[in-house]
């Protein structure tokens, strides 16, 4: 099996909605999400996926997010901005625009870092 994955960054600002403690107030993190793809074959490029493609597609999601409050965006209006739920949104958001791979690539999970220490991983 191989697997390659992509790092970017966001800054965004939320609250979480119902949470007792601090974080039921306003605040903001330097986020980092990890998508991560895997699959048994190579292109015939020597390839899983192309990363400049990749890098695209998860920037065109984040560019969304930066310098937000989350709060105020769908569906983040309704379904509390966790780490949780924001690595949820990402994969959504970017199994939308991902183009079919010819050797069966697939997004195998999506990471977010709220700090150094604290991340959530989705996969599907």
């Amino acid at each position: 099996m191989f697997e390659i994955s992509v790092d970017e960054i966001f800054a965004a600002g939320h609250y979480l909605r119902g949470y007792k403690g601090k974080c039921e107030n306003q605040h903001g993190h330097n986020y980092r999400v990890r998508v991560t793809m895997q699959g048994r074959e190579l292109d015939s490029s020597g390839l899983l996926y192309d990363f400049v493609h990749l890098k695209q597609v998860i920037q065109t999601v984040i560019r969304r997010l930066d310098h937000r409050n989350l709060n105020d965006m769908a569906p983040f209006d309704e379904v509390n901005p966790s780490a949780e739920n924001i690595a949820k949104y990402i994969y959504d958001e970017i199994a939308k625009q991902m183009r079919k791979s010819t050797n069966g690539a697939e997004v195998s999970g999506i990471t977010v870092w709220e700090t150094e220490t604290s991340a959530a991983t989705f996969r599907p």
